[in-house]
Protein backbone atom coordinates (compact mmCIF):
# COMPACT_ATOMS: atom_id res chain seq x y z
CA UNK A 1 0.00 0.00 0.00
CA UNK A 2 2.94 2.34 0.69
CA UNK A 3 3.84 2.23 -3.01
CA UNK A 4 0.32 3.26 -4.10
CA UNK A 5 -0.08 7.05 -4.28
CA UNK A 6 -2.47 8.63 -1.83
CA UNK A 7 -4.48 10.08 -4.70
CA UNK A 8 -5.11 6.58 -6.05
CA UNK A 9 -6.10 5.40 -2.59
CA UNK A 10 -8.59 8.25 -2.22
CA UNK A 11 -9.97 7.45 -5.66
CA UNK A 12 -10.35 3.80 -4.64
CA UNK A 13 -12.12 4.97 -1.46
CA UNK A 14 -14.58 7.00 -3.53
CA UNK A 15 -15.23 4.01 -5.79
CA UNK A 16 -15.85 1.73 -2.80
CA UNK A 17 -18.30 4.22 -1.30
CA UNK A 18 -20.06 4.55 -4.68
CA UNK A 19 -20.41 0.79 -5.07
CA UNK A 20 -21.67 0.48 -1.50
CA UNK A 21 -24.20 3.23 -2.26
CA UNK A 22 -25.38 1.22 -5.27
CA UNK A 23 -26.15 -1.80 -3.09
CA UNK A 24 -27.86 0.38 -0.48
CA UNK A 25 -30.12 2.06 -3.02
CA UNK A 26 -30.83 -1.33 -4.62
CA UNK A 27 -31.86 -2.87 -1.30
CA UNK A 28 -34.25 -0.04 -0.41
CA UNK A 29 -35.71 0.38 -3.91
CA UNK A 30 -36.42 -3.32 -4.35
CA UNK A 31 -38.04 -3.74 -0.94
CA UNK A 32 -40.02 -0.47 -1.09
CA UNK A 33 -41.31 -0.95 -4.65
CA UNK A 34 -45.03 -1.40 -5.19
CA UNK A 35 -45.52 -5.00 -6.32
CA UNK A 36 -48.99 -4.31 -7.63
CA UNK A 37 -47.67 -1.54 -9.88
CA UNK A 38 -44.81 -3.78 -11.01
CA UNK A 39 -47.31 -6.52 -11.93
CA UNK A 40 -49.30 -4.01 -13.93
CA UNK A 41 -46.19 -2.86 -15.81
CA UNK A 42 -45.02 -6.45 -16.33
CA UNK A 43 -48.40 -7.35 -17.83
CA UNK A 44 -47.78 -4.59 -20.41
CA UNK A 45 -44.40 -6.02 -21.42
CA UNK A 46 -42.00 -4.06 -19.17
CA UNK A 47 -38.90 -6.30 -18.92
CA UNK A 48 -37.48 -4.43 -15.94
CA UNK A 49 -40.69 -4.96 -13.99
CA UNK A 50 -40.66 -8.67 -14.84
CA UNK A 51 -37.05 -9.03 -13.63
CA UNK A 52 -37.84 -7.08 -10.45
CA UNK A 53 -40.80 -9.37 -9.72
CA UNK A 54 -38.62 -12.45 -10.30
CA UNK A 55 -36.08 -11.11 -7.81
CA UNK A 56 -38.77 -10.24 -5.26
CA UNK A 57 -40.14 -13.76 -5.58
CA UNK A 58 -36.80 -15.01 -4.17
CA UNK A 59 -36.21 -12.32 -1.56
CA UNK A 60 -33.67 -14.39 0.41
CA UNK A 61 -31.39 -14.78 -2.63
CA UNK A 62 -31.78 -11.14 -3.68
CA UNK A 63 -31.02 -9.80 -0.20
CA UNK A 64 -28.17 -12.28 0.07
CA UNK A 65 -26.27 -10.92 -2.93
CA UNK A 66 -27.06 -7.26 -2.07
CA UNK A 67 -25.95 -7.54 1.55
CA UNK A 68 -22.94 -9.67 0.61
CA UNK A 69 -21.70 -6.96 -1.74
CA UNK A 70 -22.58 -4.14 0.65
CA UNK A 71 -20.83 -5.63 3.66
CA UNK A 72 -17.74 -6.60 1.69
CA UNK A 73 -17.45 -3.07 0.33
CA UNK A 74 -18.01 -1.46 3.74
CA UNK A 75 -15.35 -3.71 5.27
CA UNK A 76 -12.93 -2.85 2.44
CA UNK A 77 -13.72 0.85 2.92
CA UNK A 78 -12.93 0.66 6.65
CA UNK A 79 -9.66 -1.16 5.95
CA UNK A 80 -8.61 1.35 3.29
CA UNK A 81 -9.35 4.30 5.58
CA UNK A 82 -7.20 2.68 8.30
CA UNK A 83 -4.32 2.30 5.83
CA UNK A 84 -4.63 5.92 4.69
CA UNK A 85 -4.74 7.12 8.30
CA UNK A 86 -1.56 5.18 9.20
CA UNK A 87 0.23 6.59 6.16
CA UNK A 88 -0.73 10.13 7.08
CA UNK A 89 -0.45 10.09 10.88
CA UNK A 90 1.32 6.90 11.84
CA UNK A 91 -0.01 4.29 14.22
CA UNK A 92 -1.16 6.76 16.81
CA UNK A 93 -4.25 5.67 18.76
CA UNK A 94 -5.94 9.02 18.37
CA UNK A 95 -5.36 8.88 14.61
CA UNK A 96 -6.96 5.43 14.36
CA UNK A 97 -9.93 6.62 16.46
CA UNK A 98 -10.38 9.66 14.25
CA UNK A 99 -10.12 7.42 11.17
CA UNK A 100 -12.83 5.12 12.53
CA UNK A 101 -15.15 8.07 13.16
CA UNK A 102 -14.47 9.49 9.70
CA UNK A 103 -15.14 6.22 7.88
CA UNK A 104 -18.33 5.70 9.89
CA UNK A 105 -19.48 9.19 8.96
CA UNK A 106 -18.61 8.68 5.28
CA UNK A 107 -20.39 5.32 5.09
CA UNK A 108 -23.51 6.70 6.81
CA UNK A 109 -23.77 9.81 4.62
CA UNK A 110 -22.55 8.60 1.23
CA UNK A 111 -23.26 4.84 1.28
CA UNK A 112 -26.27 4.37 3.55
CA UNK A 113 -28.65 7.20 4.45
CA UNK A 114 -28.54 9.29 1.25
CA UNK A 115 -28.82 6.34 -1.17
CA UNK A 116 -31.61 4.75 0.85
CA UNK A 117 -33.61 7.98 0.91
CA UNK A 118 -33.27 8.19 -2.87
CA UNK A 119 -34.21 4.52 -3.20
CA UNK A 120 -37.34 4.96 -1.11
CA UNK A 121 -38.36 8.14 -2.97
CA UNK A 122 -38.08 6.58 -6.44
CA UNK A 123 -38.54 2.91 -5.60
CA UNK A 124 -40.71 1.79 -8.53
CA UNK A 125 -38.60 3.51 -11.18
CA UNK A 126 -35.25 2.39 -9.73
CA UNK A 127 -36.34 -1.19 -9.11
CA UNK A 128 -37.05 -1.70 -12.82
CA UNK A 129 -33.57 -0.40 -13.73
CA UNK A 130 -31.51 -1.94 -10.94
CA UNK A 131 -33.04 -5.37 -11.59
CA UNK A 132 -30.93 -5.60 -14.77
CA UNK A 133 -27.76 -5.15 -12.67
CA UNK A 134 -28.72 -7.28 -9.67
CA UNK A 135 -29.74 -10.28 -11.76
CA UNK A 136 -26.26 -11.00 -13.26
CA UNK A 137 -24.64 -10.34 -9.87
CA UNK A 138 -26.92 -12.94 -8.32
CA UNK A 139 -26.05 -15.49 -10.99
CA UNK A 140 -22.31 -14.86 -10.52
CA UNK A 141 -22.40 -15.02 -6.72
CA UNK A 142 -25.07 -17.71 -6.46
CA UNK A 143 -22.82 -20.41 -4.86
CA UNK A 144 -21.75 -18.04 -2.08
CA UNK A 145 -25.30 -16.76 -1.54
CA UNK A 146 -26.64 -20.32 -1.46
CA UNK A 147 -24.04 -21.35 1.15
CA UNK A 148 -24.76 -18.34 3.37
CA UNK A 149 -28.52 -18.89 3.12
CA UNK A 150 -28.09 -22.44 4.43
CA UNK A 151 -27.16 -20.98 7.81
CA UNK A 152 -29.82 -18.25 7.56
CA UNK A 153 -32.55 -20.81 6.88
CA UNK A 154 -31.34 -23.01 9.73
CA UNK A 155 -31.41 -20.05 12.14
CA UNK A 156 -34.90 -19.01 11.04
CA UNK A 157 -36.11 -22.59 11.40
CA UNK A 158 -34.65 -22.83 14.90
CA UNK A 159 -36.38 -19.59 15.89
CA UNK A 160 -39.66 -20.71 14.25
CA UNK A 161 -39.55 -17.57 12.10
CA UNK A 162 -39.40 -19.13 8.65
CA UNK A 163 -41.38 -16.77 6.37
CA UNK A 164 -44.11 -18.12 4.13
CA UNK A 165 -43.29 -18.31 0.46
CA UNK A 166 -45.06 -16.79 -2.49
CA UNK A 167 -46.83 -13.44 -2.47
CA UNK A 168 -48.64 -13.83 0.85
CA UNK A 169 -47.19 -10.62 2.24
CA UNK A 170 -48.23 -8.58 -0.81
CA UNK A 171 -51.87 -9.60 -0.71
CA UNK A 172 -54.33 -7.08 0.64
CA UNK A 173 -57.30 -7.78 2.84
CA UNK A 174 -60.72 -6.28 2.14
CA UNK A 175 -60.19 -3.65 4.85
CA UNK A 176 -56.78 -2.73 3.41
CA UNK A 177 -58.30 -2.38 -0.06
CA UNK A 178 -61.03 -0.20 1.41
CA UNK A 179 -58.38 2.04 3.00
CA UNK A 180 -56.61 2.33 -0.37
CA UNK A 181 -59.85 3.44 -2.01
CA UNK A 182 -60.45 6.02 0.73
CA UNK A 183 -56.95 7.44 0.25
CA UNK A 184 -57.20 7.60 -3.56
CA UNK A 185 -59.05 10.91 -3.62
CA UNK A 186 -56.96 12.56 -6.33
CA UNK A 187 -56.96 9.48 -8.57
CA UNK A 188 -60.58 8.29 -8.41
CA UNK A 189 -63.59 10.63 -8.77
CA UNK A 190 -65.83 10.90 -5.72
CA UNK A 191 -68.75 9.17 -7.45
CA UNK A 192 -66.63 6.21 -8.53
CA UNK A 193 -65.04 6.00 -5.10
CA UNK A 194 -68.49 5.83 -3.48
CA UNK A 195 -69.45 2.92 -5.72
CA UNK A 196 -66.27 1.05 -4.83
CA UNK A 197 -66.86 1.61 -1.12
CA UNK A 198 -70.43 0.38 -1.51
CA UNK A 199 -69.07 -2.82 -3.02
CA UNK A 200 -67.15 -3.53 0.19
CA UNK A 201 -70.26 -2.90 2.29
CA UNK A 202 -72.37 -5.26 0.19
CA UNK A 203 -70.29 -8.20 1.41
CA UNK A 204 -71.90 -7.85 4.82
CA UNK A 205 -75.49 -7.38 3.61
CA UNK A 206 -78.33 -9.79 2.94
CA UNK A 207 -81.56 -9.26 1.00
CA UNK A 208 -83.32 -8.62 4.32
CA UNK A 209 -81.20 -5.48 4.78
CA UNK A 210 -82.39 -3.80 1.58
CA UNK A 211 -85.89 -5.24 1.06
CA UNK A 212 -89.10 -3.26 1.05
CA UNK A 213 -90.93 -4.30 4.27
CA UNK A 214 -94.07 -6.40 3.94
CA UNK A 215 -96.33 -3.57 5.09
CA UNK A 216 -95.14 -1.35 2.22
CA UNK A 217 -95.48 -3.86 -0.61
CA UNK A 218 -97.97 -2.69 -3.22
CA UNK A 219 -100.31 -5.59 -3.95
CA UNK A 220 -103.79 -6.28 -5.27
CA UNK A 221 -106.43 -8.74 -4.16
CA UNK A 222 -107.54 -10.80 -7.17
CA UNK A 223 -110.80 -11.54 -5.35
CA UNK A 224 -111.68 -7.83 -5.06
CA UNK A 225 -114.17 -6.21 -7.49
CA UNK A 226 -112.60 -5.63 -10.92
CA UNK A 227 -113.31 -1.88 -10.81
CA UNK A 228 -111.36 -1.59 -7.58
CA UNK A 229 -108.47 -3.55 -9.11
CA UNK A 230 -108.43 -1.39 -12.23
CA UNK A 231 -108.41 1.79 -10.16
CA UNK A 232 -105.48 0.50 -8.12
CA UNK A 233 -103.53 -0.52 -11.21
CA UNK A 234 -104.17 2.86 -12.84
CA UNK A 235 -102.54 4.70 -9.93
CA UNK A 236 -99.66 2.28 -9.38
CA UNK A 237 -96.08 3.52 -9.69
CA UNK A 238 -94.71 0.03 -10.31
CA UNK A 239 -94.55 -2.12 -13.42
CA UNK A 240 -94.78 -5.31 -11.35
CA UNK A 241 -97.45 -5.78 -8.70
CA UNK A 242 -97.81 -8.64 -6.22
CA UNK A 243 -101.15 -10.47 -6.45
CA UNK A 244 -102.81 -12.27 -3.53
CA UNK A 245 -106.20 -13.87 -3.04
CA UNK A 246 -108.28 -12.92 0.00
CA UNK A 247 -105.33 -13.07 2.43
CA UNK A 248 -102.22 -10.89 1.87
CA UNK A 249 -100.13 -13.87 2.98
CA UNK A 250 -101.66 -15.99 0.20
CA UNK A 251 -99.58 -14.66 -2.71
CA UNK A 252 -100.46 -16.38 -5.98
CA UNK A 253 -98.37 -14.48 -8.51
CA UNK A 254 -96.78 -11.31 -9.83
CA UNK A 255 -98.53 -9.16 -12.42
CA UNK A 256 -96.54 -7.31 -15.09
CA UNK A 257 -98.64 -4.29 -15.95
CA UNK A 258 -97.14 -3.81 -19.40
CA UNK A 259 -98.66 -7.10 -20.46
CA UNK A 260 -102.10 -5.62 -19.79
CA UNK A 261 -101.72 -2.82 -22.32
CA UNK A 262 -103.11 -4.90 -25.20
CA UNK A 263 -106.13 -5.97 -23.15
CA UNK A 264 -106.69 -2.40 -22.01
CA UNK A 265 -106.88 -1.18 -25.63
CA UNK A 266 -108.62 -4.27 -27.00
CA UNK A 267 -111.37 -4.71 -24.47
CA UNK A 268 -112.27 -5.08 -20.86
CA UNK A 269 -109.81 -6.33 -18.25
CA UNK A 270 -111.24 -9.01 -15.99
CA UNK A 271 -109.97 -11.53 -13.43
CA UNK A 272 -109.42 -14.14 -16.14
CA UNK A 273 -107.14 -11.76 -18.05
CA UNK A 274 -105.21 -10.98 -14.88
CA UNK A 275 -104.71 -14.70 -14.19
CA UNK A 276 -103.38 -15.22 -17.72
CA UNK A 277 -100.81 -12.46 -17.39
CA UNK A 278 -99.56 -13.42 -13.93
CA UNK A 279 -96.18 -15.11 -13.46
CA UNK A 280 -95.17 -17.46 -10.69
CA UNK A 281 -93.91 -15.73 -7.51
CA UNK A 282 -90.18 -16.04 -6.84
CA UNK A 283 -89.22 -16.56 -3.19
CA UNK A 284 -85.90 -15.69 -1.60
CA UNK A 285 -84.61 -16.75 1.85
CA UNK A 286 -84.05 -13.68 4.04
CA UNK A 287 -80.45 -14.65 4.84
CA UNK A 288 -79.36 -14.72 1.18
CA UNK A 289 -76.28 -12.49 0.63
CA UNK A 290 -76.80 -9.70 -1.87
CA UNK A 291 -74.03 -10.90 -4.22
CA UNK A 292 -75.58 -14.37 -4.30
CA UNK A 293 -79.02 -12.94 -5.02
CA UNK A 294 -77.65 -10.82 -7.84
CA UNK A 295 -76.28 -14.00 -9.40
CA UNK A 296 -79.64 -15.76 -8.90
CA UNK A 297 -81.49 -12.90 -10.58
CA UNK A 298 -79.23 -13.20 -13.60
CA UNK A 299 -79.37 -16.99 -13.83
CA UNK A 300 -83.17 -17.15 -13.39
CA UNK A 301 -83.89 -14.03 -15.46
CA UNK A 302 -85.81 -12.50 -12.59
CA UNK A 303 -86.03 -8.88 -11.47
CA UNK A 304 -88.09 -9.22 -8.30
CA UNK A 305 -88.46 -11.71 -5.47
CA UNK A 306 -90.41 -12.08 -2.26
CA UNK A 307 -88.27 -12.42 0.87
CA UNK A 308 -89.38 -15.17 3.27
CA UNK A 309 -88.17 -16.16 6.72
CA UNK A 310 -87.28 -19.66 7.91
CA UNK A 311 -90.96 -20.47 8.38
CA UNK A 312 -91.94 -19.38 4.88
CA UNK A 313 -93.66 -16.19 6.06
CA UNK A 314 -93.40 -13.17 3.76
CA UNK A 315 -91.05 -10.54 5.20
CA UNK A 316 -90.69 -8.18 2.27
CA UNK A 317 -89.83 -7.70 -1.36
CA UNK A 318 -86.51 -7.13 -3.11
CA UNK A 319 -85.86 -6.13 -6.71
CA UNK A 320 -82.86 -5.95 -8.98
CA UNK A 321 -83.13 -2.16 -8.77
CA UNK A 322 -82.78 -2.35 -4.97
CA UNK A 323 -79.41 -4.05 -5.34
CA UNK A 324 -78.22 -1.65 -8.02
CA UNK A 325 -79.26 1.30 -5.86
CA UNK A 326 -77.00 -0.01 -3.11
CA UNK A 327 -74.12 0.40 -5.55
CA UNK A 328 -74.82 3.66 -7.36
CA UNK A 329 -77.27 5.39 -5.05
CA UNK A 330 -81.02 5.79 -5.17
CA UNK A 331 -82.50 6.66 -8.54
CA UNK A 332 -86.08 5.37 -8.35
CA UNK A 333 -89.16 6.61 -6.50
CA UNK A 334 -90.48 4.23 -3.87
CA UNK A 335 -92.89 4.50 -1.03
CA UNK A 336 -90.15 3.83 1.47
CA UNK A 337 -87.89 6.59 0.18
CA UNK A 338 -87.53 9.37 2.73
CA UNK A 339 -85.39 11.69 0.69
CA UNK A 340 -82.10 11.42 -1.10
CA UNK A 341 -80.19 12.83 1.86
CA UNK A 342 -80.70 13.71 5.48
CA UNK A 343 -78.65 16.01 7.67
CA UNK A 344 -78.76 17.85 10.97
CA UNK A 345 -80.10 21.38 10.95
CA UNK A 346 -78.52 24.26 12.82
CA UNK A 347 -80.25 23.16 16.04
CA UNK A 348 -78.94 19.60 15.76
CA UNK A 349 -82.34 18.18 14.78
CA UNK A 350 -83.30 15.91 11.87
CA UNK A 351 -86.79 14.77 10.85
CA UNK A 352 -86.74 11.13 9.72
CA UNK A 353 -89.34 8.77 8.27
CA UNK A 354 -90.18 5.82 10.50
CA UNK A 355 -89.54 3.55 7.49
CA UNK A 356 -85.98 4.86 7.16
CA UNK A 357 -83.27 2.20 7.19
CA UNK A 358 -81.08 2.27 10.29
CA UNK A 359 -78.07 1.61 8.12
CA UNK A 360 -78.86 4.67 5.98
CA UNK A 361 -79.41 6.81 9.08
CA UNK A 362 -76.09 5.69 10.52
CA UNK A 363 -74.37 6.59 7.28
CA UNK A 364 -76.01 9.99 6.67
CA UNK A 365 -76.17 11.26 10.26
CA UNK A 366 -73.05 9.55 11.62
CA UNK A 367 -75.04 7.66 14.25
CA UNK A 368 -74.52 4.29 15.86
CA UNK A 369 -77.91 2.57 15.81
CA UNK A 370 -77.63 -1.23 16.38
CA UNK A 371 -77.98 -3.24 13.17
CA UNK A 372 -78.34 -6.73 14.62
CA UNK A 373 -82.10 -6.43 15.21
CA UNK A 374 -84.78 -4.31 13.54
CA UNK A 375 -83.75 -2.72 10.28
CA UNK A 376 -85.97 0.38 10.31
CA UNK A 377 -86.37 3.26 12.72
CA UNK A 378 -89.99 2.26 13.36
CA UNK A 379 -88.96 -1.30 14.22
CA UNK A 380 -86.22 -0.08 16.55
CA UNK A 381 -88.58 2.18 18.50
CA UNK A 382 -91.37 -0.42 18.75
CA UNK A 383 -88.93 -3.09 19.91
CA UNK A 384 -87.45 -0.75 22.52
CA UNK A 385 -90.85 0.31 23.92
CA UNK A 386 -92.59 -3.03 23.37
CA UNK A 387 -95.62 -0.99 22.27
CA UNK A 388 -96.86 1.45 19.64
CA UNK A 389 -95.92 4.87 21.07
CA UNK A 390 -98.19 7.90 21.21
CA UNK A 391 -97.39 11.17 19.46
CA UNK A 392 -95.13 13.34 21.60
CA UNK A 393 -93.46 10.44 23.42
CA UNK A 394 -89.73 10.92 23.89
CA UNK A 395 -87.25 8.05 23.99
CA UNK A 396 -83.52 7.48 23.78
CA UNK A 397 -82.39 4.54 21.67
CA UNK A 398 -78.80 3.79 20.69
CA UNK A 399 -77.72 6.94 22.50
CA UNK A 400 -79.93 9.12 20.25
CA UNK A 401 -82.73 11.23 21.84
CA UNK A 402 -85.85 11.20 19.68
CA UNK A 403 -89.45 12.31 19.73
CA UNK A 404 -92.44 10.68 18.02
CA UNK A 405 -94.01 13.23 15.66
CA UNK A 406 -96.59 11.13 13.81
CA UNK A 407 -98.04 7.62 13.95
CA UNK A 408 -100.30 5.93 11.42
CA UNK A 409 -101.72 2.42 11.02
CA UNK A 410 -99.99 1.15 14.16
CA UNK A 411 -96.62 2.37 12.88
CA UNK A 412 -94.33 5.25 13.70
CA UNK A 413 -94.57 7.56 10.71
CA UNK A 414 -92.27 10.50 11.54
CA UNK A 415 -89.58 10.90 14.20
CA UNK A 416 -87.64 13.97 15.30
CA UNK A 417 -84.03 12.98 16.02
CA UNK A 418 -81.70 15.05 18.18
CA UNK A 419 -77.97 14.96 17.63
CA UNK A 420 -76.38 13.00 20.50
CA UNK A 421 -73.98 14.99 22.65
CA UNK A 422 -70.92 13.66 24.44
CA UNK A 423 -71.60 12.69 27.98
Amino acid sequence: MDEIPLSAQFLALAVLLGCSAFFSVAETAMMASNRHRLRHLASHGDRGAKLALDLLARTDKMLGVILLGNNLLNAATATLVSVITIQLFGEEKWALSVGTLLVTFAILVFAEITPKILGAAHADRLARVLAFLIWPLLRAAYPVVWFVNLFVDALLWALRLKPSGGDENSRLSAEELRSLVLESGKFIPQQHRSILLNLFELEQLTVADIMTPRGEIESIDIAAPIESIKAQLATSFHTRVVVFENDPANIIGVLHQRRLVAQAFGGEIDQAALHEQMSEPYFIPAATPIYTQLQFFRENRQRMGLVVDEYGEIEGLVTLEDIIEELVGKFTTRQSDFGGSLSWNDDGVALADGAASLRELNRMLDLDFPLDGPRTLNGLIVEHLQDIPEVGVGVRVGGVPMEIVQTQDRKVKMVRLHRPTGE
